[in-house]
């Protein structure tokens, strides 16, 4: 297997996760903060995949699909393609309106289509290309914005399977 081969892997595991994590939630229930300055599961579904469109996106030199692809529409939300919720406060956390888990992960699997696309792209020698981005020092590689991106999708999905527990009231060892 290549390293697209592994990366596709990947996204395609934290899929089947976000998916198993959020599918038949009410919009309620990821709406719902599980601490008063806490991300809802909805925001960071939304969150995840945003990162994911934005980077990956960037990386293949193509528009994001929030953007041609209306996802934002289907949000409710300006066509921002910088806004990817890095950064936001906790009233603009509030102020997201999560759709239905349906759209949620339908958004998710769009990025995702993308994101093997240009995983198939992917050379040796192209993760070793260096990346535009004065503000970081050193300027990121294309292998370390793969790994990033991978690594955040991992983090925030193993979030909202923890909080999904959380809101079900499950216990990791019986009573």
């Amino acid at each position: 297997m290549n390293t697209g081969g592994i990366a596709a892997d990947h996204f395609g595991r934290v899929r089947r996760l976000l998916a198993m994590s959020i599918e038949g939630l009410t919009v309620e229930q990821l709406m719902k903060q599980p601490g008063e300055n806490a991300n809802p599961l909805g925001w960071i579904a939304w969150h995840l995949t945003r990162i994911q469109d934005h980077a990956m996106s960037g990386l293949a030199e193509r528009e994001q699909a929030w953007t041609a692809d209306g996802w934002h529409e289907r949000f409710g939300m300006a066509a921002e393609p910088e806004n990817t919720g890095t950064g936001h406060t906790m009233d603009e956390v509030r102020a997201f309106q999560s759709p239905q888990a349906s759209v949620l992960i339908e958004y998710y699997d769009a990025v995702y289509a993308h994101t093997r696309e240009y995983l198939e792209t992917v050379t040796p020698e192209a993760l070793d290309r260096v990346l535009n981005e004065p503000r970081w020092d050193p300027r990121p590689t294309v292998g370390v914005r793969l790994v990033s991106v991978m690594h955040d999708n991992s983090v925030h999905a193993g979030e909202i399977a923890y909080l999904k527990g959380l809101l079900e009231g499950r216990r990791w060892f019986p009573a």
